[in-house]
């Protein structure tokens, strides 16, 4: 299994666990959905920092780097490929 679809794959499973009702595909925008406030913006982030060993830059910290799993996964293949 690549790393992309593994990551996609953690991801996943933490947003299902905070949502088990949802069904969400890797492409779509979960904050457009109304699944994201500000607090499981942050949760996000420390999830991604800590599963991944990454630390997310400040202009990384905007929506549109967390509006789907794919794009999520994008952010931390970038961040590995830094370190």
């Amino acid at each position: 299994m690549s790393d992309s679809i593994q990551t996609k794959k953690q991801i996943s499973e933490f947003i299902h666990g905070r949502f088990p009702q949802a069904e969400i595909n890797d492409s779509d925008d979960i904050f457009a959905l109304g699944f994201v406030n500000s607090l499981f913006a942050m949760e996000l982030v420390m999830f991604i920092e800590k599963t991944f060993s990454i630390t997310v830059p400040n202009d990384e910290l905007k929506i549109d780097s967390f509006r789907t799993v794919e794009l999520m996964a994008d952010l931390v293949g970038r961040q590995k490929v830094l370190a």
